[in-house]
């Protein structure tokens, strides 16, 4: 049997960089999800085009947030790596 290998070594700044690309990418498809719940609520009784609507609404006003709370580290770690990556030349 051979013996145990060490795991690989991330660069923590490189790491953190790619999980928020990551959950960038995956932002729209949560905004999908939650634009088409209240299409599901329309099926079951109750379901008023109101309360769709403002959640419409809100869930947009949420999504744009997130965005936003994403986009100014996303901004950063580009900065940081074109940064790096004049340094070496």
């Amino acid at each position: 049997m051979s013996a145990p290998r060490d795991p690989p070594f991330l660069e923590r700044r490189s790491y953190r960089r790619r999980r928020l690309s990551d959950a960038a990418r995956l932002l729209p498809i949560l905004g999908t999800i939650l634009f088409m719940l209240p299409l599901l609520w329309a099926a079951g009784p109750g379901g008023t085009t109101a309360r769709s609507g403002l959640y419409l609404f809100g869930s947009w006003f949420v999504l744009i947030l997130v965005a936003a709370g994403l986009a100014r580290p996303l901004t950063r770690a580009a900065e940081a790596a074109r940064d790096d990556r004049d340094a070496t030349r």
